[in-house]
């Protein structure tokens, strides 16, 4: 049996003003015709029924995702307390992806990140699917960079362990390193031993569970008594004391940059995490002028912008390398290379109290 986990708490802060705390941008519509978490889950549709899928997600979040999904059973939403990163969430989603089967192959995904050849994803997905099903084998769909880019964290693959499997290569992973700065980034690249690390992991249910046994002890404690109580009227509360008490740590650094069974199939299907504004130059059409511009815009002298409104005219006049975002109650104006520190922001609207967050 193959299951899906898709996790789906993320606040999308640098997505600010469109994206809010109550309306993150998984439940956007940013690229294409649907929500990202709708196209996240029509993908994985393609390979499981709806039943076989499950949305990690927290309380704020459950309502939206029932609406936008209506036929996802509400016992597949599951809820977690607190946000502790992904080692958790993916730790949770075992407990229930092993009622259904205890060999299931999980297929975890992020909700939020766009594909544009999904025929192809499709493929590299049954791939690592098969690369899972042989065995105590955890593994990771890597991605063949295109750029020096710096807000990715890399995979490092043996060359020489290359297994053909469903007509795709698949590797050994040597190790997990950090985002690197921009001088190693370009090494990485050109090198071609490096993948960007995509976030998406295939493996058994009982082969992640043994996994977080053996190098995450603690989580592996709180996961046996929330099974305990899975069906209990108490599970709420257990949840909560258990979550409390757990480190917020990923799966990567908790799991798999220790395990020696994890390997990687290489995919080029249009990834793009979407981690900025600037991310939607590389998914829309720049005009003449470098600009991406998508509303009801009149652009004067304007050069590699990206304007993004609604009904409200934007004009703009003599300007470059700017971040243009208009909603109905909030306006962003952002230099380029200050996108990443839109969360800075939110922090000052924070302290403010304001409802703009």
């Amino acid at each position: 049996m193959i299951t899906g986990v898709i996790m789906a708490g993320g606040k999308g802060e640098r997505f600010w003003p469109k994206s809010r705390i109550k309306m993150p941008k998984q439940f956007l519509n940013l690229y294409g015709d649907k929500t990202m978490i709708q196209q996240t889950v029509d993908r994985l549709r393609r390979i499981m029924p709806v039943e076989n899928i499950f949305v990690v997600t927290n309380m704020d979040y459950a309502g939206i995702i029932s609406e936008q999904i209506p036929d996802l059973p509400t016992e597949n939403i599951l809820i977690e307390p607190m946000a502790k990163n992904t080692a958790a969430c993916i730790g949770l989603a075992a407990l229930h992806t092993e009622r259904l089967d205890k060999e299931s192959i999980m297929v975890v995904v992020p909700s939020d990140h766009v594909i544009k050849d999904e025929e192809t994803y499709i493929e590299i997905l049954k791939t690592a699917i098969e690369k899972a099903k042989a065995g105590d084998n955890l593994v990771t769909i890597g991605i063949k960079p295109t750029r020096p880019e710096t807000g990715y964290g890399y995979i490092k693959f043996r060359k020489m362990t290359k297994e053909i499997v469903n007509g795709n290569p698949v590797h050994k992973v040597e190790k997990f390193v950090e985002k690197p700065g921009y001088e190693l980034a370009i090494k990485y690249v050109e090198s071609g031993d490096y993948l960007w690390n995509s976030g998406m992991f295939i493996w058994k249910t009982s082969s992640i569970l043994r996994a977080i046994e053996k190098y995450m002890p603690e989580l592996h404690k709180a996961l046996e008594n929330i099974r305990e109580n899975l069906d209990s009227e108490d599970i709420e509360r257990v949840l909560y004391e258990e979550y409390s008490k757990l480190e917020s740590i990923s799966i990567d650094y908790g799991v798999m940059e220790k395990a020696k069974n994890v390997y990687v199939v290489p995919g080029d299907f249009g990834w793009d995490d979407v981690g900025s504004w600037t991310s939607i130059e590389r998914l829309y059409e720049k005009d003449e002028n470098g600009n991406v511009i998508r509303g009801n815009v009149v652009s004067v002298d304007t050069k590699k912008c990206i304007i993004t409104g609604g009904e409200k005219l934007i004009a703009t006049l003599g300007i470059e390398d700017v971040v243009i975002v208009d909603t109905e109650d909030a306006l962003l104006i952002c230099s380029k290379d200050k996108v990443q520190n839109v969360k800075e922001i939110l922090k000052e609207l924070k302290e403010k109290k304001s409802e703009y967050l």
